[in-house]
């Protein structure tokens, strides 16, 4: 098979949860196992850092690794899902992977995958982590896919752990509480390896306190302050230990959710003899964009009108992006929405603006809802608007529709962004 042969084949022979949902799910690790050990364990032969959470743990990955690129290290990235192209998932220092490896990985190992019958998931894990076995990367940043406890990442044995968040999300596969969903998350914690909890909740803090005590894992909570100029050109994050000063660099605020875990991680990594200087942080964090080719997280497209895409589509996510848009000066607002069809999307829709300009669209997956039927749940929600089925139509006649003082919002769900023809 050549390589759009060997994308058909990983798409459409093996269940892929972001395209069917829930029958893609595997819920234990045994196929990631036998696979790994079928590779000759290559999740043994690279140094690693495992990050899990519901929210920021895409960009906590890639502010970590641009850290340790800053530092002059070979930094492999597996993240998940894609936007645009499949190598997107595994990097090396922000170079995605080479599609002739991808094609000659699948080729050699046909006959062992088929018999094995996993997951697209499990199989881009396990290729994953033999690309990176084979480039003999310094250290690597994994992060889950989803959950932690019986997600096929959670074979590694880290350097450290880093939970960023925990909010409602996959209910149906990880539990209805917060409690529950924290304790699969809680899952990532191995015997003797420091656990880095990344925000301050205090309800579910003593789900990790407990595991990690079970597991004689140091627990450090990264609990840092913000200072930010009147331009918002600087940010300033310190604790009682450290003070940093760097450029925002478009970021939005709501990383500031994020980078006390990712500072937290580094000096953790500091002290188990990595050498990350300060001017390593800053630049890794100044650059995170450039080093690692992070897509969808409040990325502008244009200006004139200001057209924003951003992948946030849960409660939590969606909360960030609406406490930044109301932070933000327009005339009119015009939201661009999809969403998937196995998800409770009315406590979301009732986040957003009634005073908004909306165009429903659905993205070409099967789990897509119908934009006709967001359209409803949206009216339930009390927002009115008119449903153009595609992304880029419903982005053009938005724009048709906006004058320069206006800001167009385009999200709801990964894959209405990943459809945008200018990302």
């Amino acid at each position: 098979m050549n390589y759009g042969e060997v994308l058909d084949y990983l798409y459409h022979s093996l269940p892929m949860f972001q395209r069917v949902g829930g029958a893609a799910y595997k819920k234990d690790l045994g196929n990631t196992i036998r696979l790994c050990e079928y590779l000759g364990n290559p999740e043994s032969k690279f140094r690693s850092v495992h990050v899990a959470g519901t929210n920021g743990k895409g960009s906590s990955s890639h502010f970590i690794a641009s850290i340790l690129q800053e530092a002059g290290l070979k930094v492999g990235l597996y993240t998940s899902p894609h936007l645009k192209s499949f190598t997107e998932r595994i990097r090396i220092d922000g170079k995605e992977a080479d599609p002739d490896f991808i094609t000659g990985f699948v080729n050699d190992h046909k006959s062992f995958i088929e018999e094995l019958h996993p997951s697209f998931f499990e199989i881009t894990v396990g290729m994953a982590f033999d690309y990176f076995a084979r480039e003999q990367v310094d250290i690597a940043v994994i992060e889950v896919g989803m959950g932690g406890r019986l997600d096929s990442t959670n074979v590694i044995m880290p350097e450290v752990s880093l939970i960023t968040n925990i909010s409602p999300d996959h209910q149906q596969w990880l539990g209805n509480t917060l409690e529950e969903i924290a304790g699969e998350k809680a899952g990532i914690i191995k015997k003797g390896v420091p656990v880095v909890v990344g925000e301050d909740q205090p309800e579910i803090i003593h789900v990790f306190e407990e595991k990690a005590k079970n597991m004689h894992s140091m627990l450090i909570k990264a609990y840092y302050s913000y200072k930010v100029n009147p331009s918002k050109e600087i940010w300033t994050i310190e604790n009682d230990q450290k003070s940093l000063r760097f450029r925002n660099a478009f970021m939005p605020d709501y990383q500031q959710k994020n980078l006390p875990g990712v500072l937290a991680v580094a000096e953790v990594l500091r002290a188990k003899g990595f050498e990350l200087s300060d001017e390593n942080i800053t630049a890794g964090l100044e650059n995170m964009r450039e080093n690692t080719g992070l897509k969808g997280r409040w990325d502008i497209l244009s200006e004139k009108p200001l057209v924003v895409c951003d992948v946030g589509h849960n409660v939590a996510g969606m909360s960030y992006v609406v406490d930044q848009l109301q932070r933000m000066t327009f005339k009119t607002l015009h939201m661009v929405l999809g969403m998937v069809a196995d998800k409770d999307v009315l406590p979301v829709l009732r986040l957003l603006p009634a005073a908004a300009n909306y165009y429903f669209c659905e993205a070409k997956i099967p789990r897509a809802m119908k934009a006709e039927q967001l359209a409803e749940k949206a009216m339930e929600a009390g927002l009115e608007g008119i449903v153009i089925h595609d992304v880029n139509n419903a982005l053009q006649k938005a724009r048709e529709k906006a004058t320069e003082e206006d800001l167009i919002f385009i999200g709801g769900s990964n894959f209405i962004v990943a459809e945008l023809n200018e990302l």
